[in-house]
């Protein structure tokens, strides 16, 4: 059995606790955590919000939405390669004729 570590990360001014299973991800989670609050804290700076809860919902907004774009660029960057793997096979099947 895999062992389990506790952590605790800061996120919008709370504490959570975390059980996590591999030591690697510590690093992760406390990044991503410090993204966050960062994010956060340019929200509240910029924008009259009385509520956490909006700020994070703003958060996570403009995370997924990143993650979003960044799998729409890669899908069509896979294409564009596709397109040009088939064009390259095309004009090698050309040259061995």
């Amino acid at each position: 059995m895999a062992e389990s570590f506790k952590i605790k990360v800061t996120i919008a001014d709370r504490v959570y606790p975390l059980t996590i299973s591999n030591p690697n991800e510590e690093e992760g989670l406390r990044k991503a955590a410090k993204k966050i609050n960062e994010l956060v804290a340019k929200f509240e700076n910029n924008y009259a919000v009385g509520d956490k809860q909006d700020v994070l919902a703003m958060c996570a907004l403009q995370f997924a939405s990143l993650a979003e774009i960044k799998a729409i660029t890669n899908e069509q960057e896979v294409k564009e390669v596709n397109a040009k793997l088939e064009s390259l096979q095309l004009m090698l099947e050309k040259y061995i004729q």
